[in-house]
């Protein structure tokens, strides 16, 4: 709930992208409604390619199964893979290293229940948001910490976190702008490393989005999620700035699916409609 604030003025920004995609002298012409039923190999790197980069440690938005990829997230992208024309790559990297990537030209585009920040902003363009998510807190069973009200920047808990992530740059700021301090945060490479710290007694609490937090804690005993919502925000695709091609023809894909029902079907296969716990919705395209 800190954070709502900053995720709207985010989200701001990312309309206004949106209208300044199509503007004189960009190249426009991926944007019509032949985008996602014609041959789109000019908007890829790499001919009838769409290289995908995400982190497959955040279930139900990316794992692996076996040597397979599954998840919300990487059903969605194969759909729009699809809608292009195109044949989908998946690129599992370190979730710090997706922006990057993407701003290079390394990967197409970078999909990994990622959040539209404005620092991200400066680095990328977004997509429609797909699907919102909310962030939780984990505590051991026993904790003393009994409410999100608990929760002190005083330097008397220590806050786990997977790195790069929203629930990293938040909770490392300061504590007059909601956060607990940088110096209070200690930064893991995946979500599951977060919490194995907290079974472990190395951190207080994990700051988590929230269905990766039911499968951590439904798999590990002598977890608990706190009740509420210590924020909530977009899910969004990242896409290189100079290529407005790409990001119309994403854009173009993401509404047929949402208005056929395609992208709440794949949701609902993953967060069952009837679990009053799970908040994740989807978001008409625009």
């Amino acid at each position: 709930m800190k954070k709502i604030i900053a995720v709207l003025a985010a989200l701001v920004l990312v309309i206004g992208c949106f209208a300044a995609c199509g503007g004189a002298g960009e190249e426009t012409t991926a944007g019509t409604d032949e985008t996602t039923t014609g041959a789109a190999d000019s908007l890829t790197a790499t001919d009838g390619v769409l290289v995908m980069a995400t982190n497959a440690a955040f279930p139900p938005y990316e794992y692996k199964e076996g040597d397979d990829f599954a998840g919300i997230d990487v059903e969605i992208a194969g759909k729009i893979a699809e809608k292009l024309g195109l044949t989908l790559e998946i690129k599992d990297v370190e979730f710090g290293s997706i922006v990057g990537g993407v701003q290079t030209g390394k990967f197409d585009m970078g999909m990994a229940g990622m959040t539209v920040t404005d620092e991200r902003l400066e680095s990328v363009n977004f997509s429609t948001s797909y699907a919102t998510g909310i962030q939780v807190v984990i505590v051991a069973e026993d904790s003393a910490i009994a409410s999100l009200d608990d929760l002190k920047g005083d330097g008397t808990m220590t806050f786990g976190v997977q790195q790069d992530t929203t629930g990293d740059i938040y909770a490392s700021d300061t504590v007059e702008k909601g956060g607990y301090g940088a110096e209070n945060v200690v930064r893991y490479k995946t979500g599951a490393d977060a919490v194995q710290a907290l079974k472990t007694g190395k951190v207080d609490a994990v700051i988590i989005d929230n269905e990766p937090a039911k499968s951590f804690v439904a798999a590990n005993e002598g977890l608990k999620i706190l009740d509420g919502e210590w924020t909530l925000e977009n899910y969004a695709i990242a896409i290189n700035k100079e290529n407005t091609a790409l990001l119309n023809a994403v854009n173009n894909a993401l509404a047929e699916l949402t208005a056929d029902g395609t992208v709440a079907s794949i949701i609902d296969k993953y967060i069952p409609a009837a679990d009053d716990t799970a908040e994740e919705t989807t978001e008409a395209a625009a």
